[in-house]
């Protein structure tokens, strides 16, 4: 008798099983970016479940606060924040933590403290939580820059101090994507062994893609630069595609290929995506599958930073792509 089930993997790359390997090609590596990567799975997990029964535990609407950037903090947004900060309090590898929900820096105790500070939007895009829309979470890890005491300069590092970085989407299925610098590997949630398996190894974005990504309902704020870049992407029926979800929309870039923008607007000149926890992540990533990302003027990762909340206009995506709207700055004088 012939069983039809599906096999069963008794070999499967899992990501804790993946970051080991990636540890012991670092000759002097400790493991704790390895415990803290252990620690983001096990917040990343909960949201996840939280995510898909939010609705019937009433996990939807507001919790009556307002967050650091003006918006309305839904329940969901408050569990997933706690999550984030008590599991990266928690495994003793950390000292400093950025969250979009805190007006300021966390400082981890000092009997718990490691070397690593940890930005992190703990769950993004969650205006579309009541619409079950893509959301999904994203983190940056860098070292601590400094001696002693941490603070609030250890936070404000350009992109390119970044040890790790990630996002997790929780979309039709719950995925992470992650790099340590060498690569962007993806990670299924397999909910039968409760474990992320390698399901994307080496992601890498096209040269060039067909596909454009941004909120077009601005576009009488836009500079000349969008403008003209919007204008000949329709002249050539290029693909429009907007979720509205910053995961799912670099998620779909990278995977498809095109390009995701967030333009500074006439209205909004700092542009609003937020660079700590949102920009230099996704554009550290974005680079190592052999992208780009820039503010238009220049490299995301170049920037050094002043504030931790502080925000960037983003063009990321394919490398040819991008630098049309680069060389549509250049040719504007902007």
């Amino acid at each position: 008798m012939t069983s039809t089930g599906q096999a069963i993997d008794t070999d499967s790359m899992t990501l804790t099983r993946f970051t080991l390997g990636e540890q012991k090609r670092v000759p002097h590596a400790t493991g704790d970016l390895t415990q803290l990567l252990v620690s983001i799975q096990t917040a990343v997990k909960a949201i996840s479940s939280a995510v898909r029964k939010a609705g019937i535990a009433k996990l939807y609407g507001m919790a009556g606060d307002v967050n650091v950037q003006g918006e309305e903090v839904k329940k969901l947004d408050v569990l997933a924040n706690d999550l984030f900060i008590n599991m990266l309090s928690s495994s003793y590898t950390t000292c400093l933590l950025v969250s979009e929900e805190n007006k300021t820096v966390i400082e981890v105790e000092q009997e718990r403290q490691g070397k690593y500070v940890v930005c992190f939007d703990p769950l993004d895009g969650s205006s579309n939580i009541d619409c079950l829309v893509s959301i999904g979470s994203i983190f940056s890890i860098y070292r601590k820059s400094t001696e002693g005491v941490p603070t609030v300069s250890d936070a404000l590092q350009p992109g390119n101090q970044i040890v790790a970085a990630g996002y997790a989407l929780y979309g039709s299925a719950t995925m992470m994507v992650i790099s340590t610098g060498n690569g962007v590997n993806g990670f299924m949630l397999d909910p039968s062994i409760g474990e992320f398996v390698l399901t994307d190894p080496n992601m890498r974005v096209k040269e060039k893609g067909k596909i454009y990504s941004l909120n077009e309902g601005y576009a009488n704020l836009w500079d000349p630069a969008v403008s003209e870049y919007v204008h000949g992407k329709k002249a050539k029926k290029a693909g429009a595609r907007y979720i509205g979800s910053m995961v799912a929309d670099v998620h779909r870039t990278l995977k498809y290929g095109g390009i995701f923008m967030y333009p500074a607007t006439s209205d909004a000149p700092k542009g609003k995506l937020r660079l700590l926890y949102e920009c230099n992540p996704m554009a550290f990533l974005m680079e190592l599958a052999g992208g780009q990302a820039t503010t238009g003027k220049m490299r995301i990762l170049d920037i050094v930073p002043s504030d931790i909340h502080q925000r960037t206009p983003i063009f990321l995506g394919s490398t040819d792509d991008v630098q049309e709207i680069i060389d549509l700055y250049k040719k504007h004088n902007l």
